[in-house]
């Protein structure tokens, strides 16, 4: 499988570094590598595990949050479609979900959790300014909810893509049949939700969706 960035065109590179220069919402691949992203120890775990909770399609973003040893703490999934690749308004659709599982970890000095993002969307697996913008609004969720910012995964046609490290496979997939979960990998074990104050009900539907 090929890894690489899409090479923009003139227009869309002014449009990006116009946009990124006056609200600092878009992240360049370079500017996500150099923010010094911790790396998943197995990637195809949590991409397994992930992939058979939510099964998600085209335009669903999985924000993920992981303790010690890359086990799942919480999830939730939700559809984003957007009609300009926008980090602030991203980032407020991940920091909502992220409010509705898991509290806060603020009060610690160092944070000791991390939160992964797993975006499905068409086209290939090259970076986009739609990445950009995702990269931006986890990085700004995780300062905002006390994670450590992890990394930012890409899911198409051709299989998943850890962006930034070069890392990814052909399955799952976009058009993958999700695994059960009895058969999803060992690491994942039952999801625990806990909550700052939302009815447990539909804590446990944005988790399961």
């Amino acid at each position: 499988m090929t890894f690489g960035f899409a090479p923009p065109s003139t227009t869309s590179l002014t449009m990006a570094t116009g946009r990124a220069s006056r609200h600092g919402r878009l992240l360049e691949p370079s500017e996500w590598t150099a923010s010094g992203v911790p790396l998943l120890r197995n990637p195809r775990e949590v991409v397994s595990g992930l992939h058979s909770r939510h099964s998600p399609g085209p335009s669903t973003a999985v924000i993920a949050v992981l303790g010690p040893e890359e086990r799942l703490v919480a999830s939730a999934s939700f559809v984003q479609r957007s009609t300009a690749a926008d980090g602030w308004e991203y980032r407020n659709a991940l920091l909502s979900r992220l409010r509705r599982v898991i509290p806060h970890d603020l009060r610690r000095r160092t944070p000791v959790r991390t939160a992964v993002l797993l975006f499905c969307r068409d086209g290939d697996e090259r970076w986009t300014e739609e990445d950009g913008a995702w990269m931006w609004g986890l990085r700004d969720a995780c300062t905002l909810h006390g994670l450590r910012c992890g990394a930012y995964i890409t899911l198409t046609r051709g299989g998943w893509q850890v962006l930034g490290e070069g890392r990814g496979g052909r399955s799952p997939s976009s058009e993958s049949r999700p695994e059960r979960l009895g058969e999803a990998p060992s690491e994942f074990g039952p999801l625990s939700l806990r909550s700052g104050g939302g009815a447990t009900e539909a804590l446990r539907r944005t988790a399961a969706r």
